[in-house]
């Protein structure tokens, strides 16, 4: 009972001084809990900013996976996706629409696309989107559509004839979903499409609707066509077909093929701008590009936008070989939001499929998460030395105030040691009051850089407040036992045990 009427008088003794002491331990605290509640929280909300800039993997079929391995044509992620660079919004060399001027060879079905919504990491898949990349001539006039001979000679003429009356050769048509609605096995759906894979184009118009003859032009192309919102396309393409078995690609009994003017009439709803190589591109419906190249239920490209967690030395153990992984390594892997396990998961479910992340958007996540943590680590530390010098500070000046009141303390038989304890006491229920202040108002911190930076607020974790209360007392404990050494010459062991 007398070492709490100690403890209490010395509060209305000294008050502005515990006051200050109390404040201070109250700014540390809600600096540290605001950036350690961020940096256990950046991860998702870095990912989730860059998720926005497009995809971070995408699937191709497995031949044209191996031709972009071998001959080095892109980056890890092959064929890439027209989003693979987030830093600048915009398409790597090999995966925009207007890059490569020839057609895919290999394909994968566009019925099979939606199964990547049934993987185990299925939620985390925010959007994805099938793209048909093919070639065609736009704004064609004249008879160019239809047979164009009997042989493969007689067509390529005819061909070049048709082409001569276009106002663009060999444009680049991406044949894509924009928010097609997608009813799965489960019961549920989900809309897939442009709409959320390129939310950093300028739109002039509307998305064009799927299952549609409607069409979106970039910017540059629009201008060569001389077309506007609410104008129609003609867009003529030369396919082969069979001589005999009028199959696409194939040839009849006679071992001849011929060729022919496919032509599609589609109508410009928008006008977009890029600010890429897609600027020279065309986007139109699948069914549409389809029905063009006559390549139905064909596409050649998945972009996917999955919410992941940065890569670490087990997911890059992983990429290289799945199978060198340990039975832990694969568990813990394969239950982890990685880039790779997730592409990993789409390949089982898509045949002939090859899934790869894109590189550039990996790494800069990492990088970024990385610089971010490290900066806000860096302010919290500095924080908790502020408040180690300052406690100190103020503790000698208490000490040094209170020379009397500790004499007659010693005088009637107190040891230093239990001194030394009733000042620690006094010091560590001030310090208490101001940490739990600090741990709200840093809460509160925390929220306002969530919505001011990342548009959402800040999941705090309780072991934030664990680690904080147990740093600031470790803190203080210090300042505290320094202060009382200095001031009465005790060691640390006199000052926690008595003499």
């Amino acid at each position: 009972m007398f070492f709490l009427k100690m403890i209490s008088r010395s509060f209305s003794r000294q008050f502005k001084r515990r006051l200050l002491i109390a404040v201070t331990v109250c700014l540390s605290a809600t600096v540290s809990v605001a950036m350690l509640g961020v940096v256990f929280d950046v991860g998702d909300k870095l990912n989730a900013e860059l998720s926005t800039y497009g995809s971070n993997i995408v699937v191709q079929p497995k031949s044209d996976a191996v031709v972009s391995d071998l001959y080095n044509t892109g980056d890890s992620a092959g064929s890439a996706s027209g989003s693979s660079s987030g830093s600048d919004g915009g398409s790597t060399s090999d995966g925009s629409a207007a890059a490569d001027s020839a057609d895919p060879t290999a394909f994968l079905k566009e019925s099979d696309a939606q199964k990547i919504k049934t993987i185990f990491w299925a939620f985390n898949i925010t959007n994805f989107a099938p793209e048909l990349n093919i070639h065609a001539d736009a704004g064609c006039v004249g008879s160019g559509a239809g047979s164009a001979g009997s042989a493969g000679t007689a067509g390529a003429s005819g061909a070049a004839a048709s082409a001569a009356k276009c106002k663009a050769t060999n444009v680049p048509i991406v044949g894509t979903w924009f928010a097609k609605t997608l009813h799965m096995d489960s019961g549920e759906s989900t809309v897939a499409g442009m709409n959320g894979m390129r939310s950093w184009w300028k739109i002039n118009g509307t998305w064009p609707k799927d299952d549609s003859e409607q069409a979106m032009v970039g910017s540059e192309l629009a201008a060569k066509l001389g077309v506007n919102v609410g104008d129609s396309v003609t867009l003529d393409k030369t396919i082969a077909v069979g001589a005999d078995d009028n199959t696409n690609g194939g040839t009849g009994k006679t071992g001849k093929s011929s060729t022919e003017r496919n032509r599609v009439k589609v109508k410009i709803v928008g006008i977009f701008d890029s600010g890429d190589s897609d600027n020279s591109a065309i986007y139109m419906p699948s069914i549409a590009a389809q029905t063009l190249a006559n390549l139905p239920n064909s596409i050649d490209k998945i972009e996917v936008k999955a919410l992941t967690t940065p890569d670490n030395d087990l997911a890059r153990k992983a990429s290289k070989n799945p199978n060198a992984l340990t039975q832990d390594e694969w568990e813990t892997w394969y239950c982890t939001a990685y880039p790779s396990s997730i592409a990993y998961q789409i390949e089982e479910v898509l045949p002939g499929a090859v899934a790869k992340q894109v590189r550039q958007v990996a790494a800069l996540q990492g990088d970024v998460l990385n610089k971010t943590q490290a900066v806000m680590v860096l302010m919290t530390v500095l924080s908790l030395v502020a408040a180690a010098i300052a406690v100190a500070n103020l503790m000698a000046a208490s000490i040094g105030e209170r020379g009397s009141e500790l004499a007659l303390l010693k005088a009637i038989g107190a040891t230093d040691g239990a001194v030394s304890r009733l000042m620690l006491a006094e010091t560590a229920v001030i310090s208490l009051v101001g940490a739990i202040a600090g741990a709200l108002l840093g809460s509160g911190v925390a929220q306002i850089v969530g919505h001011v930076v990342f548009g959402s607020g800040i999941t705090m974790r309780p072991m934030v407040f664990v680690l904080v209360f147990v740093l600031l007392a470790v803190t203080v404990l210090v300042a505290s036992l320094s202060s009382i050494r200095a001031i009465l010459g005790l060691r640390p062991a006199e000052v926690l045990h008595g003499r």
